[in-house]
């Protein structure tokens, strides 16, 4: 079963945006109204058995089932025949609102978090049709239960031979946006090892540096904006809470952080298309992101979005059919790439890889690329050729 997501950006008529905004709200009732009684009758349970707080108590029987999400799914069934916010809205999107709850909950024990947050106006930004019986794509035009025929911008031609299963409406600053989920009973094979190979390595020096001697700039998504952000933020500090001009001036805000997201993310796939052309396997290091975003450069390391960058590009090889894999990062930058010898820890003011056995000498990024690229060429179970003269010449 192959799996498509589109997002295409509405332009909904002022009557929509009402609708849009009433089903926004009931889900965000239902959403905090579900959690208050998920986390009461948890907190009834860790009452003490001979006394009461000073402060409150939860005062629930002791026979009361846990507030499941089929039970949860029956009490919304009652409370939309008297509460007249919710029987408007299509039960199937409120219903969905209470699984998205009840997953939150899965994952809160798993990882042994704590309970998901309530929501408010702002947090609130997006629900579910989970289902068409059918297709409600006409020309540049979508229908949506009771919001009706809501006009969108086809920025991509729909998929032939695929099934629309659900849609995710959306709401971001620069406007609403929808999420399509199209399935096909296909099955696409991974792409296997074939072609140029290419070795990436990733840093702050520079964006990227491949095996093809090409030094990638890391532009500053961030940083150009920070001092303008930082203004806007130092106002808001003093905006009452609630007001209108803290309603704009949060909008203003949203906007220059959606410009900043969608600025990185337009760079990561144009170079991750660039990366892809003329070469069948593109080799990265496995490097754990979450270590890198608590370092001493987590700034720079979480604008550059290295993360994001090594999904986006596994998604683009797989499209264009290269072989995408991740190889060990220990040792890259203290390895020579042409005779293979370990030449020490270097100081991050070291710019230049200089081999002290075969007098090798080239940038260092450029040298831990080539390290890079050699040991994906051997977790293919393909020979690699290592240059012991340095002239620069490497291959397969």
């Amino acid at each position: 079963m192959l799996t498509c997501n589109y997002q295409f950006k509405l332009k909904p008529a002022r009557q929509q945006v009402k609708e849009i905004e009433n089903y926004l709200t009931a889900c965000r009732k239902v959403w905090n109204y579900a959690l208050a009684e998920r986390k009461d009758w948890s907190n009834s349970r860790k009452s003490d058995t001979n006394k009461c707080s000073l402060e409150k108590e939860y005062i629930i029987p002791a026979d009361a089932p846990y507030p499941s999400y089929k039970l949860q799914t029956a009490s919304l069934t009652e409370a939309r025949k008297v509460c007249t916010d919710l029987k408007d809205i299509n039960a199937q999107v409120l219903q969905q609102v209470l699984r998205q709850l009840d997953r939150a909950f899965a994952q809160m024990k798993s990882l042994n978090q704590g309970f998901p947050r309530f929501k408010n106006k702002y947090r609130m930004r997006s629900f579910v049709f989970p289902q068409f019986k059918t297709n409600p794509i006409a020309n540049n035009y979508i229908k949506l239960p009771s919001i009706g025929l809501v006009k969108m911008k086809l920025s991509r031609p729909i998929p032939e031979g695929f099934v629309l299963k659900q849609a995710r409406v959306i709401r971001k600053a620069s406007g609403y946006f929808i999420n399509l989920c199209f399935q096909a009973p296909v099955n696409v094979p991974n792409p296997f090892p074939h072609g140029n190979p290419l070795g990436i390595d990733i840093g702050l020096d520079y964006f990227a540096a491949t095996s093809n001697n090409e030094l990638i700039k890391r532009p500053r998504f961030f940083n150009k904006l920070h001092r303008k952000l930082r203004l806007l933020q130092r106002r808001l500090k003093n905006k009452q809470k609630g007001s209108n001009n803290r309603h704009r001036l949060n909008k203003k805000i949203a906007r220059l952080h959606q410009t900043i997201s969608d600025t990185r993310k337009d760079f990561h796939y144009k170079l991750a298309h660039r990366l892809c052309d003329g070469n069948g396997m593109i080799f990265v290091e496995d490097i754990d992101f979450k270590a890198w975003g608590r370092n001493m450069f987590c700034k720079h390391n979480l604008d550059a979005s290295f993360g994001q960058f090594f999904e986006i590009l596994s998604h683009v090889c797989w499209k264009r059919d290269v072989y995408f894999t991740k190889v060990d990062k220990n040792y890259t930058s203290q390895t020579c790439p042409s005779c293979g010898v370990h030449t020490g820890k270097k100081e991050l003011s070291e710019r230049v890889h200089t081999c002290p056995e075969c007098g090798f000498t080239c940038n260092r990024d450029f040298a831990a690329s080539l390290v890079i690229r050699n040991r994906g060429i051997v977790a293919v179970g393909q020979p690699v050729n290592e240059n012991a003269c340095g002239d620069g010449r490497y291959g397969v």
